[in-house]
């Protein structure tokens, strides 16, 4: 009996990875779109998004098979509610992709009011922390969700740069309004994806732990370097 639900937990975990994939590939085909101005990609990125949301459909059905066909130990529950939580923000983190490629599609038609820097450095630094974060859940390593955390801090702070940037862009010239709005949203989707790769993260604490420790964690560690 154990063995199976080993291997049903094995199970779980590659769902996982490949539901993570998806949503990785999602956001730089988005972001690919976006450098390049390219249509048909910002379309295919878009396409993902289908596909992720039937995997979370799917990994929720085996977490409930888990819960209710087994008896799990109480670890073992910790673990499986923390998969069908994480879910739930891997789902907005694909939603979030097909949010940007949407925009991509809308600023198709005109160059941009500025050369694109800080945020794609934001899109690698954010697919970083949801990789992260699902590595995390599944090694059982509290340290590497601890990282996520922290990396957020550098996400949060490319997004206050963008944010200034294009505001003070619209202030010489209010032509710039639109668009610069426009890429300032594109910007907080990606700030919003860092944060639920940060939820994500802190469920993975829970699971091992019983407790979403995160924010010491974090905190420890930077006062270490």
């Amino acid at each position: 009996m154990r063995n199976n639900f080993d291997e049903q937990l094995d199970k779980l975990n590659n769902m996982l990875i490949e539901m993570g994939g998806l949503i990785e590939t999602a956001i730089n085909r988005a972001m690919s779109a976006m450098e390049n101005q390219n249509v048909e990609e910002a379309y295919k990125a878009i396409e993902f998004d289908n596909e992720i949301d039937a995997m979370e459909k799917d990994i929720e059905q085996l977490c409930l098979r888990l819960l209710l066909q087994q008896q799990p130990v109480a670890k073992d529950l910790r673990l499986i509610s923390s998969a069908l939580k994480m879910i739930t923000d891997m789902e907005r983190i694909g939603d979030h992709a097909e949010d940007i490629s949407e925009m991509v599609i809308l600023l198709s038609k005109e160059p941009y009011i500025k050369k694109l820097v800080h945020i794609p450095q934001m899109a690698q630094d954010a697919i970083k922390m949801v990789t992260d974060a699902i590595d995390a859940f599944i090694w059982h390593d509290l340290e590497k969700a601890a990282s996520v955390k922290r990396a957020d801090d550098v996400v949060d702070r490319l997004f206050d740069m963008v944010k200034f940037d294009l505001i003070d862009m619209i202030r010489a010239d209010g032509n710039n309004g639109e668009q610069a709005i426009d890429l300032i949203m594109i910007a907080k989707y990606l700030e919003r994806i860092g944060d639920h790769a940060v939820n994500i993260a802190e469920w993975v604490a829970f699971s091992i732990t019983g407790t979403h420790a995160l924010k010491h964690l974090a905190s420890r560690a930077t006062d270490g370097d």
